[in-house]
């Protein structure tokens, strides 16, 4: 829901652009989770442009809308904040009847986007994760923790990170990879 009067959760926090490491804040996103059975997941196809991920752990892209894989029956999607509400709208229409939750969760998540040659080891700084390529290969997702904060991460590249944390960590999650970065900036 764009709300021009609201503070976007990571503002004021300056972005690291380091060549070993690199920190930002995600551009504004909307964000649904959908809970749906297999009639509402293949008529979520259409609107979303790509089958909803079934394979676990696993994320599916079209365009600038993704569905990342949080359990058996339960999906994030992601769009840009102002496709939001169109998204909604097509998937009420294509699910309608259908047994299904469609939940808007864009008020109570942020995101940042971590990257560079660094990236895993700022990660495992505090994440208790494999990031080998083989056991967490592009497009993997998957809920975790970061130090004491849970979050979803989804890898979006070979050194490239989607963390997506509840508002009220997220200046927690920033400041704990801003810290374990400064190993990797320094000097």
């Amino acid at each position: 829901m764009p709300d021009a009067a609201r503070t976007l959760p990571l503002a004021g926090f300056a972005p690291l652009t380091g060549r070993a490491v690199t920190l930002t804040a995600a551009p504004p996103s909307a964000r649904f989770i959908l809970r749906a059975r297999p009639a509402a997941m293949a008529a979520a196809a259409g609107p979303l442009g790509t089958h909803l991920p079934v394979v676990a752990c696993r994320a599916a892209t079209s365009g600038r809308l993704a569905a990342l894989w949080l359990g058996p029956d339960e999906w994030l999607l992601l769009a840009p904040e102002a496709e939001g509400e169109a998204l909604r709208a097509r998937l009420a229409a294509a699910l309608a009847g259908l047994p299904h939750a469609l939940v808007d969760v864009g008020h109570r998540q942020g995101a940042m986007l971590l990257g560079g040659a660094c990236a895993v080891p700022v990660l495992n700084a505090g994440c208790p994760l494999d990031f080998d390529p083989d056991a967490f290969p592009i497009g993997m997702c998957t809920r975790t923790v970061l130090g004491k904060a849970e979050m979803t991460l989804w890898r979006t590249g070979a050194e490239a990170f989607r963390i997506e944390a509840n508002r009220s960590f997220l200046a927690y999650v920033w400041r704990f990879l801003e810290a374990a970065a400064r190993e990797f900036t320094a000097g």
